[in-house]
């Protein structure tokens, strides 16, 4: 839900450049940013989380994309996320994120030519279906599989609601969206299909996730964002609190078998760490001491097999370039085994999306 929140182009210390909105990245503070030797190059990665838009004047694209992609990272495959991208204009409500499932399939085939390089851009679409149609949701999927013509894999919808205006919440959405009869028939369906749900919401409303994943334990969930930690507004210097309260809830999260969670993400609602004063943005270093307790966390309470890495860009790109992302994952899984490193940057995601 990325639409509600205003798309400006932001000068330094402007109302729009603050944590929990979205604005387009100064590719002249990024071209500042220290130039490092990429750790682990042959290391496969599928970027299991990433945007394509053209919103504000700002574009996304494949060329934008594929000139992040081939930064030097060994990025085999990606999967696009929803982001209320290219909706239809007209026709019923609930079928026009479909609009965006065919837009992104195109993108999809002009790579799979392979005239763009050896990535896969987009082998895996997670798009958007309102599940609190309940029953009524059945047409609409069918009509997603259609446009993503073997590409489409499944869908998010996003909870995040925090009564701070502050925060920004993700699109109008209502306080315990997850707990909804109609959403949970809704998600059954999804399942019903063989697709994944990935869940979208803030750390404290993970029980909500829990609960959701319980009463549906047929759904194969992934929990977007480490779990939506906050670290601004009423959730700032905080952050020792927040790390327990997040972890305790994330703890009960991993007792459920059919939830995995994706790793990254954390740069903008995290605000682990304030990179908007600075003069360059910060080294792969800095930002792998700032995500390294919420990684390494999921990683011992949900396993290898259950974490896939994402780079959820072009929103992380606010605070860092591609290349450097990477190599502050690579930084916190340093002392991880093969098989435990094979699983978070590529086969974990291969087995969730259903990729070949």
């Amino acid at each position: 839900g990325w639409h509600a929140l205003a798309m400006t182009r932001p000068t330094m210390n402007s109302g729009s450049h603050q944590f929990g909105r979205i604005y387009p990245p100064d590719e002249a503070w990024l071209a500042k940013q220290e130039k490092e030797p990429i750790l682990e190059p042959d290391l496969p990665i599928i970027d299991t989380h990433h945007h394509l838009w053209m919103r504000g004047g700002h574009a996304y694209l494949l060329d934008e994309l594929l000139a992040d992609l081939n930064t030097g990272h060994n990025v085999v495959a990606t999967v696009f996320e929803e982001c209320h991208s290219m909706y239809r204009a007209d026709g019923p409500a609930e079928m026009r994120p479909v609009g965006e499932t065919e837009f992104v399939a195109g993108i999809a085939a002009m790579s799979a030519s392979g005239n763009y390089g050896k990535t896969k851009v987009a082998q895996g679409i997670v798009g958007a279906i309102d599940l609190t149609l309940g029953d009524r949701v059945e047409p609409v999927i069918e009509a997603q599989l259609r446009a993503g013509g073997g590409r489409f894999k499944g869908i998010r919808h996003s909870a995040g609601y925090d009564a701070d205006p502050v925060i920004g919440n993700s699109g109008s959405v209502p306080p315990h969206l997850y707990e909804g009869s109609e959403f949970r028939t809704g998600l059954k369906r999804l399942a019903a299909h063989g697709l994944t749900f990935d869940a979208w919401c803030y750390h404290p409303q993970l029980a909500e996730v829990t609960a959701l994943a319980r009463a549906v334990p047929e759904a194969t969930i992934v929990m977007c964002h480490v779990g939506g930690v906050l670290g601004y507004g009423p959730y700032a210097n905080r952050k020792d609190e927040i790390l327990k309260s997040w972890r305790a809830s994330m703890a009960e999260l991993a007792f459920c078998p059919n939830v995995s969670v994706k790793l990254g993400g954390m740069l903008n609602r995290g605000a682990a760490l304030d990179f908007r004063d600075r003069p360059a943005p910060p080294n792969s270093a800095d930002w792998a001491a700032a995500w390294r307790p919420y990684v390494e966390g999921c990683i011992e309470l949900f396993g290898a097999a259950r974490c896939n890495f994402e780079s959820n860009f072009p929103v992380d790109k606010m605070g860092t370039g591609y290349a450097t992302l990477w190599n502050a994952f690579k930084r916190i899984t340093a002392d991880c085994s093969a098989d435990e490193k094979q699983a978070l940057y590529s086969g974990t995601a291969r087995r969730l999306y259903k990729l070949d």
